[in-house]
């Protein structure tokens, strides 16, 4: 059977852990109980100890802060090595606020797929800084991780229940035999017919095709997969969440965007697909400092405001430098006659400034040697589709 980490501030809540680690015992499986505490001497005896984990702990100063970050620093790495050396093939954890942060930080070290269980006071808020871009299962702990009564007791043993079953169905699965490599995709509303057509192409062409919202939370998990090193390319055809991070909008996904295809030398195909447009909530939630700009009302709750053409000539400028810093065949299309639906001729964000300032950063900054395609046409065209395909084809 499988071994499962059971990790937790034992200090404070090793009875609790221990209880969870009988549990996947009776179930056949092997527990690890492992100690994350940072201050008191564990309640029950551990398998790791903290010390093992983080062999400066005892040092530092009993300050819960300065621990318990200490803590969270060491873990990923540590638990990463227990995946890959087969020590590990699951694991649960029960917190509250520090707990949760400890533990979900070593679960973000984790591949995304290893099954992963956190029980946690805070399952109920927003549970985004501690999911990163992992596929951590959250449970709702309903009463304080403290103590065993009549209600902890179900939901520990609903956690381990869930842990087991992962474990037992990832031993059970079968990886088809004639696994394809990975192309990732980005997309938006704006952008679907175009990725949905290179899609067809590249699966066409022997490879599986993940697509991803770029909708900031999915352009990071994307960038995550890519940095793996489970991904054979990239179609990078919709780049709006720099038009987010750089404006200000909702949606950005950080200054990592587009750095994945780089850190893991795979090929690449970069557009500037969508960004014409920054996203914000309902109406009333656009800032008051872009008062006067043009808006579109994509539905209720979305509103996307044009960008400038001061601000496309910094979009421009980033997208050509993070082309530039690529080591495997990179390759930039710019489709002129619309780089969006509703930016195309006759369409509420058309702006043939705005555009000419994108494309002549794109092409002042772009180091010598990329490839630069430049297609009169639409970016959702099926030629522009099929350029981005075949070149991402080209270089696989």
């Amino acid at each position: 059977m499988s071994t499962i980490a059971v990790l937790g501030t034992l200090d404070s809540k090793g009875h609790e852990h221990a209880f969870v680690a009988d549990l996947i015992r009776s179930r056949g499986h092997t527990p690890l109980l492992m100690d994350a505490g940072c201050l008191e001497p564990p309640q029950v005896q551990p398998d790791i100890a903290r010390t093992e984990i983080c062999p400066g702990i005892s040092a530092l100063p009993e300050d819960r802060g300065q621990r318990v970050a200490a803590m969270a620093a060491a873990l990923p790495e540590f638990v990463a090595k227990l995946a890959v050396d087969g020590r590990i093939q699951g694991m649960v954890a029960l917190g509250g606020g520090g707990g949760t942060a400890i533990a979900t930080s070593a679960m973000r070290g984790l591949p995304v797929g290893f099954p992963k269980v956190m029980v946690s006071t805070l399952a109920s808020g927003n549970t985004a800084p501690y999911l990163g871009t992992k596929d951590i299962t959250f449970i709702p702990a309903i009463v304080d991780v403290a103590g065993l009564n009549r209600i902890s007791r179900r939901i520990f043993t609903n956690a381990a229940g869930a842990i087991c079953g992962m474990v037992e169905m990832a031993a059970a699965a079968i990886e088809p035999k004639d696994v394809k490599p990975l192309v990732v995709a980005s997309m938006f509303g704006n952008t679907t017919a175009s990725v949905n057509e290179a899609k067809r192409i590249v699966e066409g062409a022997g490879y599986e095709v993940l697509v991803f919202h770029s909708t900031g939370t999915g352009g990071r998990i994307m960038e995550s997969l890519i940095e793996s090193g489970m991904v054979a390319g990239v179609l990078d055809i919709t780049t709006t969440e720099w038009a987010d991070e750089h404006v200000g909008g909702i949606l950005g996904a950080g200054p990592a965007r587009m750095d994945g295809a780089a850190k893991a030398k795979v090929p690449c195909i970069i557009t500037p697909g969508c960004l014409d447009m920054v996203n914000f909530g309902e109406p009333q939630t656009v800032p008051d400092k872009f008062k006067g700009r043009t808006f579109y009302h994509h539905n209720p709750q979305v509103t996307l405001m044009r960008t400038t053409p001061e601000e496309c000539a910094a979009l421009g400028r980033i997208l050509a430098e993070k082309a530039n810093v690529c080591t495997a065949p990179v390759t930039v299309l710019l489709p002129l006659k619309g780089i969006s639906i509703i930016s195309a001729e006759g369409q509420p964000f058309h702006s043939p400034a705005a555009d000419r300032a994108l494309f002549d950063a794109v092409r002042s900054h772009l180091k010598p040697g990329i490839p630069l395609v430049e297609l009169d046409c639409t970016i959702n065209d099926p030629q522009f589709a099929k350029a981005c395909a075949e070149r991402l084809l080209a270089s696989l």
